[in-house]
């Protein structure tokens, strides 16, 4: 080669003599750079698909050759994403194509030592055996002379990122089989938000859609990380910044959406309704409201019978508590006049008793609390037992003083979110509030999001563009697995699971559960619809529609029950379908002990997770208190396949259906989890052929003709979602849930998802690009309920039909048309006029006035205040967390919620509290929190190299103030102690998390993220080991959000040592099994 040749390769002469004179782009490209090609240059297709970890539903690219993903890329037509993805979305080809990923079933014996291969249909077959041999063994016809019809010796607990079609098929065959401990990662995770929003509004979705928050005047983000956990959905409150928003973020700790924000508010974790309550008493007390829209849309002139009594009459509880029951009678907090018939009247007088906290109020889902829609009202809003009066009472003490002494939130810092938020709502103007699991993870998750629901309601920012409440969810498909849920307590579509009753008739329990008014009324149409999609023709009006074929609850039988069912050897198999408990759910050794009580554990994964291997390294293996050899529980372990190697839908967090489609076909054993409970329940189906034991019918009457599609004969996802959709008499898709009828001419599985196949079109699949389209994107995916994108939107007119204002119009009445029109489909009766009343007589939809938004309430309106629904009062009310430094300010008496749910057992202690004797051996308050690099238990993230390495290892977040106290050092160790365990994590000294003054005294919180467990890439101890379970008494969610600790230089103990140190720390603090257990003080 010639020197002058070689010169002109030399970067330098080219960075000088050419085009790049900074040398970043050609100047600086090698012949071998020059040379290579986008692997998406050479694929042979190019399939959509959307992102299987967080509910943002970031849109992706799936690029396929010779049959294998060889890229996956964000999808720049998504309205939702725009083309972007997170670390976690953009290291999704790792995730289906990385090393980590197993695809051989796997088979260890009771008592063995390590693993065995085991061939797929022979597993398929063993786990069919033991299914119907426990089902049999543990079968109950009768619980204490009531009809189950049920076996509780099988359980569930199933993954969020699963399809809805494969959640569908789970709670069909599992309750054709007569399970009910039937459960899903909606119940840590955002369960509350059912109970919260759908009794306050009638629907438990997320009240707008995150595109639509670029339309705000101010967002407050409260209980979210919004920018870290749901990174690309934040996208668009920049572009509300952008346009002269207010971005306001209330959290304990300093992070990027602080960063990002005008303001940020430190907050003491735990303490938000005081925060909230103190907001709502600056409105009132200013008359700050949205007058016309409180008066027409909400029940602040209701009137509330005499007989309530409020927190701040029986110093800090509601009438109707009895207290030796932990529990209310709510019949005192009804409105005047009405009296709600107990579920088949007074027939069986037991039954309120043995159905107590058995989650009815996450049956308001899509329906709202019975109650009278004729009740008395006083428009002038002064009569002392109207609702407006009685929030007015309710709040006065939650003063700015009071949010600071309870809070450590400074006065001024207070009023400042105060007028931001009032100075932004109205008329011409709107505010968001966004959340995540800050706020539902509380044993009073549910009534923080009544209090953000009561505000916004007051301020008139339900229904509205720019308005609403945006619930931020963590997994592809967590909405969808609490719509079409694998939860104990629903059926599809928030029907409820019936109880065990005396004499219960399907007509009996509809009539209890429906309401009068607009179209939860229409119940018993969706119910029969539903029961004809899973038992076909063998549902008649002669057999109540198989009614009895379905399962009786007694109580609550929610994954934390399970766990206490497995230690007391009532459960004896279990199935993981995605979910990892053994480091993922509150108190993690319980978990682990529970499984090692089970007969049987089928655990379905991508890889040998932490669930999957406890019985051969986990923790209690190193500290002698579980022996390998010892443990009798059989365990099966099935490869997954991933979403690109699956057809199905996902719902995010916007309730939006979206449809990824499969790409290539999964490697060796691997299969989806549709193809497993098909299969399985195609093999049980076949063994119960020809049995005439009655306990066999529901099974035999299941609908199970799903065809096949490939060599590995996968059920057609698109013909599950069809059946969900519903079919009308004449067979053809159904397309609206008001076409359902109640005499069994119409099949459908799930009554909310009518029309997402109408017309025999996958509207799931939709993809018309974003840029084509306004913000609304009404033609990409399919929203539920009838693709309506913001809820209650007959809100964003007046009373009239009109606008609020130009500024602010979505929805309003076409005079001329006679109809209701505007960006998006009504959330109301399309021809129902504005000025329209009805005769008294009026039932279901008939009975809603013009001005009614809240269509699925029993009284049209949304409710300040909850006269049905919650088992924890009509209003939120503050109430310090179960364990807590503090005593409560407000009502000394009464530090805890009166009725949260607890389950005292050995390994499951409580704190003492406040000025209790013993709170000082737990000084410090731990929050914890997700990390943009990691996915929840770690399960789809501690596998990954890409994001191991940015996120290597568990650490603790303290303030430089806190590590002088102990004696903490920045990157060294520190060991945090709870009554339940004790964990290490690495040392970050930060200003991010500071001290805050409470009560007159200095407190410092712990941040700690719950990504990590024993294997993977990269290791570490689970926050939640920490954990005790305390729940919130409505959705049975942990606590988990707001604890007590300690925190201590070094690493933790090894072997024995570990137990032994936490059984000192129980000893210093006098702890016995009722500590913490009173109701009151």
């Amino acid at each position: 080669m010639s020197v002058r040749k070689r010169a002109e390769r030399w970067p330098v002469y080219r960075q000088l003599t050419g085009a790049d004179p900074l040398g970043r782009g050609r100047a600086a490209m090698s012949e071998h750079t020059e040379r290579l090609r986008p692997r998406t240059e050479t694929a042979d297709r190019v399939v959509p698909s959307i992102c299987p970890y967080c509910a943002v539903g970031c849109g992706q690219q799936v690029y396929v050759k010779d049959d294998k993903v060889v890229q996956i890329e964000g999808d720049p037509d998504s309205p939702v994403s725009r083309g972007r993805l997170c670390p976690k979305g953009s290291a999704t080809l790792q995730l289906t194509t990385g090393s980590a990923r197993r695809h051989q079933v796997l088979y260890r014996r009771p008592h063995a030592t390590d693993w065995e291969p085991l061939d797929l249909e022979t597993a398929m077959d063993m786990v069919a055996d033991r299914v119907i041999e426990t089902r049999r063994r543990t079968w109950e016809w009768e619980h204490e002379g009531k009809r189950t019809a049920r076996t509780l010796g099988i359980a569930s607990l199933g993954g969020a990122t699963l399809d809805n079609e494969e959640n569908y098929l789970i709670k069909k065959l599992l309750t054709g089989l007569g399970v009910v401990q039937v459960e899903n990662q909606a119940r840590v995770c955002h369960s509350s938000t059912v109970s919260g929003l759908g009794t306050s509004f009638g629907r438990g979705g997320a009240t707008t859609f995150m595109q639509d928050l670029q339309h705000a005047d101010c967002i407050v983000i409260q209980g979210s990380n919004f920018a870290e956990a749901h990174p690309v959905g934040f996208q668009w409150v920049m572009e509300a910044k952008a346009r002269g928003a207010r971005i306001i973020h209330v959290d304990p700790r300093y992070t990027r959406t602080s960063a990002l924000a005008d303001l940020h508010v430190p907050i003491r974790a735990g303490s938000d309704i005081a925060f909230l309550g103190g907001i709502i008493n600056h409105v009132l007390t200013e008359e700050k409201d949205f007058r016309e829209y409180v008066l027409a849309y909400t029940n602040a002139a209701t009137l509330v019978g005499e007989d309530f009594r409020d927190t701040e009459d029986l110093d800090g509880v509601f009438s109707g508590l009895d207290e030796d029951a932990h529990h209310y009678d709510p019949s005192s907090w009804q409105y005047e006049g009405v009296r709600v018939q107990a579920p088949a009247g007074d027939v069986d007088e037991q039954y309120e008793v043995r159905t107590r906290g058995s989650g009815d109020p996450e049956t308001h889902g899509s329906g709202g609390a019975r109650t009278g829609h004729l009740a008395p009202r006083d428009e002038t809003l002064t009569h002392p037992r109207c609702v407006y009066q009685i929030l007015k009472r309710h709040y006065a003490r939650y003063t700015p003083e009071l949010v600071e002494r309870t809070c450590g939130v400074p006065r001024e810092t207070f009023l400042r979110v105060c007028e931001d938020l009032t100075s932004n709502s109205g008329r011409e103007r709107t505010s968001a509030f966004v959340y995540a699991v800050g706020w539902t993870q509380h044993s009073v998750g549910s009534q923080y999001i009544r209090a953000a629901s009561v505000l916004q309601l007051l301020l008139g920012n339900i229904g509205r563009p720019g308005g609403g409440i945006q619930a931020l969810r963590g997994h592809a498909s967590i909405q969808g697995s609490s719509d079409i849920p694998t939860l104990y307590n629903l059926l599809p579509g928030y029907l409820p699971m019936p109880h065990a009753h005396a004499h219960e008739s399907l007509d009996s329990f509809v009539e209890a559960s429906r309401t009068e008014k607009g179209f939860w009324a229409e119940m018993r149409a969706y119910f029969v619809s539903l029961l004809k999609a899973y038992y076909g023709d063998a549902a008649t009006a002669d057999n109540d529609y198989c009614f009895d074929h379905l399962p009786r609850l007694t109580g609550s039988h929610s994954t934390y029950d399970t766990v206490m069912a497995q230690l007391d050897g009532v459960c004896k198999g279990y199935f993981l379908l995605g979910e990892n408990p053994a480091v993922g759910s509150a108190n993690t050794r319980l978990q682990r002990l529970g499984m090692a009580r089970l007969e049987w554990l089928v655990v379905r994964d991508f890889s040998l997770i932490e669930s999957a291997t406890w019985w051969q390294d986990g923790p209690e293996i190193e500290t002698g208190e579980l022996r390998t050899r010892d443990i009798a529980t059989e365990v099966f372990f099935f490869p997954a396949a991933s979403h690109t190697e699956k057809s199905g839908s996902f719902t995010n967090t916007n309730r939006w259906l979206q449809w990824h489609h499969a790409a290539v076909e999964p490697e060796g054993d691997a299969r989806s989890d549709l193809w497993f409970m098909y299969h399985l329940g195609r093999r049980i189906k076949a063994k119960l052929a020809g049995s005439t034991d009655p306990m066999d019918r529901p099974v035999q009457d299941l609908t199970w003709d799903y065809p096949v599609d490939g060599p590995l004969r996968e059920p057609i996802a698109d013909h599950i979602l069809a059946e969900i959709n519903g079919h009308g008499p004449d067979g053809a898709p159904l397309s609206a849930y008001t076409q359902l009828k109640d005499d069994g001419s119409t099949r459908c599985g799930c009554w909310i998802y009518c029309g997402v196949y109408a017309d025999g079109i996958n509207h799931a699949a939709r993809r018309k690009p974003g840029a084509e389209q306004d913000w609304v994107a009404a033609e990409w995916a399919w929203a539920w309920p009838a693709n309506r994108r913001i809820l209650y939107n007959r809100a964003s007119a007046a009373p009239d039909g009109a606008p609020w204002s130009e500024r602010k119009a979505y929805v309003w009445w076409d005079a001329a048309e006679r109809k209701w029109t505007g960006r998006d489909v009504p959330d109301f009766v399309p021809d129902r006029a504005p000025d329209h009343v009805p005769p008294r007589d009026a039932k279901g939809p008939d009975a809603l006035r013009g001005d009614d938004p809240f269509i699925m309430q029993a009284d049209g309106k949304g409710w300040l205040y909850a006269p049905a629904g919650l088992e924890d009062g009509p209003l939120p009310t503050h109430y310090e967390p179960q364990d807590s430094p503090f005593t409560n300010a407000l009502y000394p008496s009464t530090p805890r919620s009166p009725v949260r749910q607890l389950l005292p057992r050995e390994g499951n202690r409580y704190h003492p509290s406040g000025e209790e004797k013993g709170a000082e051996v737990f000084p410090y308050i731990v929050t914890t929190h997700r990390l943009t690099e990691h996915f929840t238990a770690g399960g789809m993230s501690r596998w990954s190299s890409h994001l191991a390495e940015l996120q290597p290892e568990l650490f603790c977040e303290v303030s430089p103030q806190l590590a002088a106290e102990r004696g903490l050092e920045h990157t060294g160790w520190a060991t945090i102690v709870t009554a339940r365990n004790a964990i290490e994590a690495r040392v970050l000294v930060t200003d991010r998390i500071r001290p805050l003054t409470v009560h007159g005294r200095t407190v410092h919180q712990i941040g700690l993220p719950f990504h990590w467990g024993p294997n993977g890439m990269v290791t570490g101890d689970a926050a939640n080991e920490l954990m005790a379970i305390a729940l919130d008494p409505n959705a049975h969610i942990q606590e988990d959000k707001a604890l007590t600790a300690d925190i201590r230089p070094g690493r933790r103990p090894r072997g024995p040592d570990l137990p032994k140190l936490v059984a000192e720390y129980r000893r210093r603090a006098g702890i016995t099994g009722s500590t913490g257990t009173e109701v009151r003080t």
